[in-house]
């Protein structure tokens, strides 16, 4: 058994453990209580202020810094959980055969009372969580997975706390969709909805506490259309909940109400920690009823870290610097990436690099594929040509996603291609860029190896993928039958199970999991690639075998737009929440308002000189207008000079020299200079 603080196996102990009603203050209630609860959530195992996959000090948030923080604010009313995506990221694999991974060490050293088991804690296997799970002194909480003799996979659903004479219940489930992501691992486990379970344990317990806290691994918002995966459904199904703490969405919710329940959010990686007031005070009948709750937010980067964690973890943290600073080979042959021709606008996405086919030629290799799919994860990075280390890898490929072999029809391929190819907004005429959907993230595009195609971003989702052939030129036909490399996240979240993509009917075949994962996932992969296969050199070709089309823009004020995009005179438009920096397309309309404003902010006398500097080009470079040559003398008729300037605002003086030919009148182009006060010598 284990009970909020620790575990233990001292018999005399049991009895108070089992009657879950756990002390943290004296037994001398007041009238009026104020508990705090510290929360923390998503920090991905970064247990130290250093980012390995860059290989960079990163003071923004750890473990380290989260636990000089709680020791300054906790005291005898303090509560303090952690609400998942805890083991996993930040060269976590390194760890998985410890005794005791890293954060669950940190974590015991500073004392948490309660760990909700996130999404990513299933991403390693059942056994490796249960193996954590019984190294934590913290009480683990999930109320929503089950084992196959229907006993919780976690030590408890809930736990009623004792607060100074305040009885505090706190429930802590996961997203369903972990049965999408981790549908392997969790083969023989029951996942059910957390909203069903919230609201049976809240109807037996509500007459027996005071305040009631969820704290549950889901972000604000359902995700796949799965009711009750959000946190907002939550707190419209259940209103008798006071508190919610939330987690998953990797973003900041400080504080808002829903039905009534107050609502909050970490960002990620250790970067913030929630504090959550809550003041009951008795009533009439002496019981107590919330007065008062609020959050506030505190940001890790104004905190140094914990010595004691420094000191703890030190070993750690030397493994992952080793294993980091490894140098693995050398790009050669230029960048794995095209330049991008804007800034923000990653050029890997708009066609084929050498990194794609670097992944996919790794994921072919050891699936023995026919096609590959996979992302452009790190769109902002650059990979110039230099020697690479095992860090670098991370920025190729930041996730810990293992190789999944599918079988499909040509119709089945082509129907998850147009699915990828939605990441595209659709070209408009007018329009000088391509944006991209602010309602799918980046890792949510797929690029192909293996079959060439061409995306027609003018046409509607749904209908863009076009010229599909194998890669003799062979148009791929609906009943041909193809092996594909995906990742497990790809395979579970979109290709293997209903959804947005497939029916339940029509479901792509499972060869193989976890393909070759005595080597480990993709990332393990590359790296296996590079030094065994490669001897070092990561010198992959350019195939060529993908192209937008329909793009149909004017390249001469393209040209313009990217000249003034450099200059830093027009900006990418960028999402509200700043995540899609290129949500929609640039359009000739919104270049000519710039060229105008430009236009009307030059003076009389600039606009003269740009406009007989244009005239003096065109003398000596046109021949579509008529102009003479007499004794070295240049000559043109008006209306040509008018045309040619494109501007007949200029009051044009008639009184200059001007010779006859052919019945015309020319005027000399020097004498027109002077009239406007110009000394050019033409």
């Amino acid at each position: 058994m284990k009970n909020i603080f620790f575990k233990t196996v001292v018999l005399t102990l049991l009895a108070i453990v089992l009657t879950f009603n756990i002390a943290f203050a004296n037994d001398n209630s007041s009238d009026e209580v104020t508990i705090q609860i510290l929360f923390t959530s998503d920090i991905h195992n970064k247990f130290y202020p250093y980012d390995y996959a860059n290989n960079k000090e990163s003071n923004s948030g750890s473990l380290a810094q989260l636990s000089t923080m709680i020791k300054e604010l906790r005291n005898d009313n303090t509560i303090l959980v952690d609400v998942g995506d805890t083991i996993q990221g930040n060269f976590s694999e390194l760890f998985l055969n410890d005794d005791i991974l890293p954060m669950v060490k940190g974590m015991n050293k500073i004392g948490y009372d309660f760990w909700v088991y996130g999404n990513h804690e299933f991403n390693y296997g059942v056994d490796l969580l249960k193996k954590a799970g019984e190294a934590s002194k913290a009480k683990t909480l999930s109320g929503n997975v089950f084992n196959s003799d229907k006993t919780l996979l976690a030590d408890a659903a809930y736990e009623i706390v004792d607060i100074a004479g305040v009885k505090v219940a706190i429930i802590g489930m996961v997203t369903p969709n972990i049965t999408k992501w981790d549908y392997e691992n969790l083969k023989g486990y029951t996942v059910t909805n957390p909203g069903d379970e919230t609201k049976k344990i809240v109807q037996d317990i509500k007459d027996k506490v005071d305040v009631i806290v969820f704290a549950g691994h889901m972000s604000e918002g359902n995700e796949y259309d799965v009711k009750n995966s959000g946190v907002d459904d939550i707190a419209n199904l259940i209103p008798e909940i006071d508190v919610i703490l939330a987690a998953h969405g990797h973003k900041l919710v400080p504080g808002k109400l829903v039905n009534g329940v107050l609502i909050s959010e970490n960002k990620a990686s250790g970067q913030t920690l929630m504090q959550v007031l809550i003041t009951v005070k008795k009533d009439s009948n002496g019981e107590f009823q919330v007065k008062d709750k609020k959050v506030n937010v505190l940001n890790a980067s104004d905190y140094e870290p914990d010595p004691e964690i420094l000191e703890l973890l030190k070993d750690s943290d030397k493994v992952a610097k080793e294993s980091a600073n490894k140098i693995i080979g050398n790009i050669t042959g230029g960048s794995l990436v095209p330049e991008n021709e804007i800034d923000g606008i990653s050029q890997a996405q708009l066609e084929d690099s050498r990194l794609i086919n670097l992944i996919n030629e790794v994921q072919m290799f050891y699936s023995k594929a026919d096609v590959s799919s996979t992302a452009v994860f790190n769109p902002s990075a650059k990979y110039p040509e230099d020697k690479i280390k095992r860090s670098d890898i991370s920025l190729i490929y930041p996730y810990d996603n293992t190789l999944y072999l599918l079988e499909m029809n040509g119709a089945q391929l082509k129907k998850y291609m147009e699915w990828s190819a939605s990441y595209y907004n659709t070209f408009k005429d007018g329009d000088l860029t391509i944006s991209f959907n602010s309602d799918i993230p980046s890792f949510n595009y797929d690029i192909f190896d293996g079959v060439n195609y061409e995306i027609n971003v003018a046409n509607e989702p749904g209908n863009r993928i076009q010229n599909l052939t194998k890669l003799d030129g062979t148009p791929i036909k609906d009943t041909d039958v193809f092996k594909v490399a995906v990742n497990n996240y790809r395979a579970t979240s979109q290709l293997t199970s209903p959804g947005i993509i497939f029916e339940k009917d029509e479901l792509p075949k499972v060869l193989e999991v976890d393909v070759k994962g005595e080597i480990g996932g993709v990332r393990e992969q590359i790296v296996e690639y590079i030094t065994n296969e490669k001897k070092g050199e990561i010198n992959p070709s350019s195939t060529k075998n993908w192209k937008i089309v329909g793009n149909n823009w004017d390249n001469e004020l393209r040209a313009k737009l990217l000249q003034l995009i450099k200059e830093g005179k027009i900006s990418l438009p960028a999402s509200e929440d700043g995540r899609n920096k290129n949500f929609k397309a640039i359009t000739t309309a919104e270049l000519n308002s710039v060229l105008n404003t430009e236009q009307n902010n030059i003076t009389s006398e600039q606009k003269q000189v740009s406009i007989l500097n244009r005239a003096y080009k065109f003398l000596n470079t046109t021949k579509v207008f008529k102009v003479a040559s007499v004794n070295d003398n240049y000559f043109i008729t008006k209306d040509d000079f008018y045309s040619l300037i494109q501007d007949n605002s200029l009051k044009f003086n008639d009184q200059i020299e001007n010779v006859i030919i052919n019945n015309q009148v020319y005027f000399k182009v020097k004498d027109i200079a002077n009239n406007f006060g110009l000394n050019i010598d033409f």
